[in-house]
């Protein structure tokens, strides 16, 4: 019974140990790096966030926009545009009307899209669960990993990005305006 304990003992202290270490190392890391720590959006991911939020500025007018008009507003490929609200309108984030009238137009009113809706339509890679890393070999060693670390940076992501609607990127964007409006040189 005394073994199973020691080894026990050893065991969460060798996990505790690896913890530091790890945390350590992060700690360095951010510190080399800290002008530049941002999360890894792709481009699609991103230009999806501007072409939406630049609809939502216009969403009250109730017309609908070209791929073209949001192309040269923001000056994004078209081509490039038109694969990204494929996937918006797969996603349910944008509907679309052909013809001469036609363009996109935001699913639902901006205060009832959220960041997160916007990127899980278009970033699959973004959300698919972290692989394993040392599942057979050290088990206790994985679920330490994948509790401490990934399941709680999944978590506060996942969280941030829920809280966020194109309704306060909007008034964000309105926020920005003014102030720029407000700079001058000397």
């Amino acid at each position: 019974m005394n073994n199973m304990i020691d080894i026990s003992l050893i065991l969460t202290y060798y996990l505790y140990i690896i913890s530091m270490i790890y945390m350590i190392y992060m700690i360095y890391i951010i510190r080399l790096r800290k002008d530049c720590m941002h999360m890894r959006i792709s481009a699609k991911g991103r230009y999806a966030l501007a072409a939406v939020i630049s609809m939502a500025e216009c969403y009250d007018n109730g017309e609908y926009i070209t791929v073209i008009s949001i192309s040269e507003k923001l000056g994004i490929s078209k081509i490039y545009l038109e694969q990204v609200f494929s996937l918006l309108k797969r996603g349910g984030i944008v509907i679309s009307v052909k013809g001469a009238q036609g363009g996109y137009q935001l699913a639902r009113m901006p205060r009832q899209i959220t960041v997160l809706d916007v990127l899980q339509a278009v970033e699959l890679s973004l959300f698919e669960p972290t692989e394993d890393t040392v599942p057979v070999k050290a088990p206790e060693i994985e679920d330490a990993i994948k509790d401490t670390v990934f399941n709680a940076l999944d978590s506060a992501v996942k969280s941030t990005l829920e809280i966020i609607t194109l309704e306060h990127l909007v008034n964000k964007v309105e926020e920005n305006k003014k102030n720029q409006g407000l700079m001058y040189f000397i």
